[in-house]
């Protein structure tokens, strides 16, 4: 059975869609792209249809990973139709379960912070490199390559 997988971030130009090709990446590493049907989406509106941020396209290209997704806004009906969703931040989090209103909804559960994936990092959150400079990118391609493991092998139980 296909499972879908959502990332999350605030505008859907950074952290998500760099979440979203790490993934990628790694499914066809292990021939697994025909289990998962994989998306991105921010909390927030203001980048819709645009592409990933050029520092950001460029970092991931430069290991080998192409961000061709479009910014698209988080909906509720996204919290029926994928099976986990990983946002980025604690902040993230609280938008996503605010989209229903029901707060003991079954949807939270699924609803996780994708550092908590992690096996190397004491973090809790992937950090917004949007105001940063270049180390930002590369720090947040490196907690997401190391989450994404993790992410998988839970999946794959």
């Amino acid at each position: 059975m296909v499972k879908k997988i959502l990332f999350v971030c605030l505008g859907n130009i950074c952290r998500s869609p760099a979440a979203e090709g790490v993934f990628k990446q790694k499914l066809k590493e292990r021939d697994l792209e025909k289990l998962f049907v994989v998306d991105s989406a921010g909390t927030g509106g203001w980048h819709v249809g645009n592409l990933a941020d050029p520092r950001m396209r460029q970092t991931a290209l430069s290991r080998g990973i192409e961000l061709t997704s479009r910014s698209r806004q988080i909906e509720e009906n996204d919290l029926y139709e994928f099976d986990q969703i990983l946002v980025m931040d604690k902040d993230n989090l609280v938008a996503v379960k605010s989209l229903t209103k029901d707060h003991n909804n079954h949807v939270n559960s699924k609803i996780k912070l994708m550092l908590s994936y992690s096996k190397n990092s004491q973090l809790d959150e992937v950090p917004d490199p949007y105001y940063g400079g270049q180390n930002g990118f590369d720090k947040v391609l490196d907690l997401l390559d190391d989450a994404m493991d993790g992410l998988i092998d839970s999946l794959m139980d």
